[in-house]
């Protein structure tokens, strides 16, 4: 076991014995916001055949040369097509057929005039106006060909690539796997929200929601969690029991060096391998990794707040090396700060913040415990080892959450 490392370190540690989780198949409407493992390719052509991209008639672009309000053409109306129907008639010199938006053009057109300038006649149908050849035509294969890659592997698929998909026929894609994460809290001294009143020597627990939220926020759909207290060897069957049914355990609470930081008894009770304890940062110093069979489990702090950023540096990277998604990890961007803070930090410290338009602002309140100072925050402030008070203005480094 490495103890005391820097958080480059134990990142590189968590992902370096991690494998993508390979592909699963799913239907195209679920597979918003996975990423494709494969190319797909257009198995048709889009358009499947020339099409009418307007309401009105379609006709020969030479009948109508010489059409104007003043001496409108006139043209037989031969039959009436709608989309998701077929022309029975090819067109002749001086004929038109009535055409509605999206039907398959007859052959022998070669043009559409929209309804709005003609009389809408039928049987004869006066044209007020001219076109050029292949005006207002819509081509086989216009938006795609048959053949042709729609989407390369490595796509996250938004709702234009879904409906993309969709508009070919394509009812399954092969995406990445994304690993499926439990949440286990600890702590007697946590309760629960749905626990009324609250009773003496208790407080409401924060991490096991919070940390399931910020896994469905990072698109993580197959996650569960739950709540045990300070007892080692329940809390080693927990771990277990839920190491059985995911890839990927995160706990909170119980890694510090008291009485009741139960891990370091659990651990061993539940055969895992230690890999790293304590980090090189604040919050969060205390972060714990190991794994039990080859599953990755880390163990954050309790505080809130040191949960909620050694998540951000340490699980999604973890996401990442699960996944193959790049997406999930943090971006890195340099910012001006426009607020003061009065602390030095002798050791690498990370700060919540406000990031806008290159500029970050910090709200008051830094203690590990506190959590309502982190709503409406959206990036960490690195501060290296050995920076002195900031002031405003001063160039920063920031991971945008």
């Amino acid at each position: 076991m490495v103890t005391g490392i820097e958080l480059e370190q134990a990142a590189a540690l968590i992902t370096g014995a991690l494998a993508p989780l390979g592909t699963q198949t799913l239907p195209v409407p679920d597979a918003l916001g996975y990423t494709l493992d494969a190319d797909v390719t257009a198995p048709l052509d889009q358009p499947p055949f020339d099409r009418s991209p307007l309401d009105g008639y379609a006709l020969r672009a030479a009948d109508i040369a010489s059409a104007s309000r003043e001496r409108p053409v006139r043209l037989r109306v031969v039959e009436t097509v709608y989309a998701g129907g077929v022309p029975l008639l090819p067109l002749t010199a001086g004929a038109a057929a009535r055409i509605m938006t999206g039907a398959m053009l007859p052959a022998g057109c070669d043009c559409v005039l929209r309804q709005e300038d003609t009389d809408q006649g039928d049987p004869v149908v006066s044209i007020y106006k001219p076109l050029r050849p292949y005006e207002n035509y819509v081509n086989l294969g216009e938006d795609y060909r048959s053949g042709t890659v729609l989407l390369p592997a490595g796509t996250r698929l938004d709702a234009a690539a879904v409906g993309l998909l969709s508009s070919a026929g394509v009812c399954q894609v092969p995406v990445r796997r994304r690993p499926r994460v439990f949440v286990l809290s600890t702590g007697d001294e946590v309760v629960y929200p749905h626990v009324h009143p609250l009773p003496p020597g208790k407080i409401y627990g924060s991490n096991l929601n919070l940390l399931l939220a910020r896994l469905s926020e990072l698109g993580i759909p197959e996650t569960g969690g739950e709540h045990a207290g300070d007892d080692p060897q329940a809390v080693a069957e927990a771990m277990e029991r839920l190491l059985g049914c995911c890839d990927a355990l995160i706990t909170t609470g119980g890694v510090s060096v008291g009485d009741k930081d139960i891990f370091h008894q659990a651990l061993p009770l539940l055969g895992a391998e230690t890999v790293f304890w304590r980090l090189n940062v604040k919050p969060g110093t205390p972060a714990l990794y190991s794994t039990r069979r080859g599953k990755p489990i880390l163990s954050l702090s309790g505080n809130p707040f040191a949960a909620a950023a050694t998540f951000e540096l340490l699980a999604r990277p973890m996401l990442c090396a699960l996944s193959g998604e790049e997406r999930l990890l943090p971006q890195r961007r340099s910012a001006r700060l426009d607020t003061a803070f009065s602390k030095a930090s002798p050791c690498r410290r990370f700060l919540r913040g406000r990031w806008q338009d290159g500029r970050v602002s910090l709200p008051e309140g830094h203690s590990s415990g506190q959590l309502a100072s982190l709503v409406g925050c959206n990036c960490l402030v690195d501060l290296p080892a050995g920076t002195g008070p900031l002031e405003p203005g001063r160039l920063v480094e920031v991971l945008l959450l």
